[in-house]
């Protein structure tokens, strides 16, 4: 059992209780990289997840420049999720030939087994430099690697890819469930103790009551929840059927309701950083 080796190698007591609060898809639209920085600035939130091939990414990443204290990874996408809102590779589809569909963009979710069944790892490896080194080349240093719709990277193979570029631009990354996480631990590197929760997974009405029970019922170890904060416009009304899952998740995120469960359970927040901290061999922080 691996419960209590992620806090000792965070530097944490065997019954703290550990919460990433990651903000997903920041860059993805305006609305969204809005309601994200909102909810790191005036929220719990901790940490996001860059999506550099989106139309919102070139936002995102000046607004990253000018607050280089949000901790931020790469939010490898290879999958679109709104049918009307499209985003293409970095590298030009020519190179990259299994990654895209007949126009030249990212397969939409609903063809998600026609991407996994014929993605080449070729492929994949030079899409995914292409979009940390984007990140790089900007002068922003991201903490830790994750993806956009793939838990996993949505093979075993693709996992075993990302960690080795994880690896080689010493950054964490996440693990969703097992038996990935495990093979994060047996390498003695700090990673979830739980499965992730993922926002979207959780019923619209009465959200906010929802994220309270699971604060409250948090268990010691470290937890993550992938949140999907918006501002949940107009503009983002029209494009992006999901907009009432942001919505939620943002009107929860900057209550002082959350602050407050978080302080009456003791709960300690962190961000990616001190896990890239361990990964790349440093000492725990505290």
């Amino acid at each position: 059992m691996y419960e209590r080796q992620t806090n000792r190698l965070l530097g944490y007591p065997d019954d703290a209780r550990l919460l990433i609060l990651n903000a997903d898809d920041f860059g993805m639209y305006r609305a969204i990289t809005e309601g994200i920085l909102q909810s790191i600035r005036e929220g719990v939130v901790c940490s996001t997840s860059l999506m550099t091939p989106c139309p919102g990414a070139a936002q995102a990443m000046s607004l990253l420049a000018q607050n280089p204290d949000i901790p931020f990874g790469v939010h490898l996408s290879i999958i679109r999720d709104l049918r009307d809102y499209w985003w293409k590779p970095l590298t030009p589809a020519e190179e990259i030939p299994s990654l895209v569909d007949e126009t030249g963009n990212f397969y939409h979710v609903d063809r998600m087994d026609d991407l996994l069944a014929q993605a080449q790892t070729d492929d994949l490896e030079r899409e995914f430099r292409a979009q940390i080194e984007t990140v790089l080349d900007a002068g922003l240093k991201p903490t830790h690697l994750d993806w956009h719709c793939l838990p996993n990277g949505g093979r075993a193979d693709i996992f075993d890819l990302s960690f080795r570029l994880a690896r080689e631009y010493g950054l964490a990354m996440r693990a969703y469930d097992p038996p990935f996480t495990d093979q994060l631990h047996d390498q003695k590197l700090p990673s979830d103790d739980y499965p992730v929760l993922d926002s979207f997974t959780l019923e619209i009405e009465g959200k906010s009551a929802q994220y309270a029970q699971l604060l409250r019922d948090l268990p010691a170890g470290l937890n993550e929840w992938a949140v999907h904060p918006s501002v949940g416009d107009a503009e983002s009304q029209a494009i992006d059927d999901g907009w009432r899952v942001r919505r939620t998740d943002f009107e929860f995120l900057i209550s002082p309701e959350a602050r407050e469960v978080i302080r009456q359970e003791g709960i300690i927040l962190l961000s990616y950083k001190p896990l890239q901290d361990v990964w790349q061999g440093k000492s725990a922080p505290i």
